[in-house]
């Protein structure tokens, strides 16, 4: 199947990215701090180290820390050093974030498909659109089938490590 055109996958975003800023608004947080729960808090404390989403104590899925849209970034950073001063590698489980400490590890939960995939903070960004909030290494962006699309409205959770 040929991929959507161009003006679909754009009219998709937009209509994304104002549904989001709607729902933003309701909440009273401000630009990318939507949800977000700095480290240290309790909740992200006693995350779980599983790929779920389910708080085990209630069985029912849990809040997610940040939503908003992912993308990813690959080959012109190849080999560039990133904010934290480790060289990029677009091979790596890696991603940008503008506030997260780095070497925090983070699940990101695709929204639409269910797809999850732990990164760890390893540079800054993304810093293009507002809506974004993450921007996956290509590996990550892979293995939950965002390179094909571009950007997708995530969940992040804060979690203790890789898996």
């Amino acid at each position: 199947m040929p991929p959507p055109p161009l003006l679909a996958q754009v009219a998709y975003l937009f209509a994304l990215a104002t549904s989001l800023g709607a729902a933003s608004g309701c909440g009273g947080s401000h630009g990318s701090e939507r949800g977000f729960n700095a480290p240290g808090n309790p909740q992200i404390e006693a995350a779980s180290n599983d790929y779920s989403f389910i708080d085990r104590s209630r069985g029912q899925p849990g809040k997610p820390d940040e939503v908003g849209i992912a993308s990813w970034y690959g080959k012109k950073f190849q080999g560039k050093k990133t904010a934290s001063g480790e060289r990029y590698d677009a091979r790596a489980m890696t991603a940008a974030h503008r506030k997260l400490p780095f070497g925090t590890w983070v699940e990101v939960r695709r929204v639409d498909t269910g797809s999850t995939v732990r990164v760890r903070i390893t540079d800054r960004g993304p810093f293009d659109d507002a809506h974004k909030i993450i921007d996956l290494s290509r590996a990550a962006a892979e293995k939950i089938g965002l390179v094909q699309i571009g950007a997708s409205r995530v969940e992040l959770r804060v979690v203790r490590g890789p898996e």
